[in-house]
């Protein structure tokens, strides 16, 4: 069954290439395409999409804002943002409002599927662009490092998560299957508290948990 999606995104050409991008065949389905976000809350809440694309320069309330909105009411829908900013403070903010990932536009198509693919699996996608910068943050924060009692295989998967691989790459990487690494992963989500990928990748690097150098 395919998974619904609204795209909100001010640029009309971008819109319709993203529409058509993910028009039948694709495994989404788009309930709605609108130019701003500022009737969020009803449109999701009417729409009841699974999954929405913000982009975050629009007009009103803007994307941000509108990830907060959504988040608050609708905690269960994933949302990805897909913008041209890849400034440290956009990509904070962001996050700290609830983005479930983040993707810049010039992510080619096939990625693009294979990042909202993942982030109905529960993963976290971030163009590796944006990973590295999540990344380098962190690193130049003097925190303590906690190791919430993960396995050392765990710790590994982890470590892949946070540098913006898929599960299909993870499992590639560490020699296993994929429903294997769903597995370490939903055993990861458990010990540090936390209920996905994006949640996860920001307190592993938060508390230094996986190896940073």
């Amino acid at each position: 069954m395919a998974s619904t999606i609204l795209i909100y995104e001010d640029n009309t050409r971008l819109r319709q290439s993203l529409e058509l991008l993910l028009s039948e065949g694709s495994g989404f389905d788009v309930v709605g395409a609108f130019p701003d976000c500022d009737d969020a809350e009803g449109q999701v809440g009417r729409l009841q999409p699974e999954m929405v694309v913000m982009d975050i320069d629009m007009p009103g309330i803007g994307g941000i804002e509108g990830v907060r909105v959504i988040k608050s009411n609708f905690p269960e829908v994933k949302v990805i943002m897909h913008t041209v900013f890849d400034d440290d403070n956009r990509i904070f903010e962001c996050i700290c409002a609830g983005a479930d990932g983040y993707l810049l536009k010039n992510t080619s198509p096939v990625k693009f599927i294979q990042s909202l693919e993942e982030l109905g699996e529960g993963g976290a996608p971030m163009s590796p662009f944006i990973a590295q910068k999540v990344f380098q943050h962190f690193r130049q924060q003097n925190i303590i490092a906690e190791s919430f009692n993960l396995t050392g295989r765990e710790k590994e998967i982890l470590e892949h998560l946070v540098k913006g691989n898929s599960y299909k790459m993870i499992a590639d990487k560490c020699a296993v299957s994929v429903d294997t690494v769903k597995k370490h992963l939903q055993n990861i989500y458990h010990k540090l508290h936390v209920s996905c990928g994006t949640e996860a990748v920001a307190k592993a690097l938060q508390h230094k948990i996986i190896r940073l150098d």
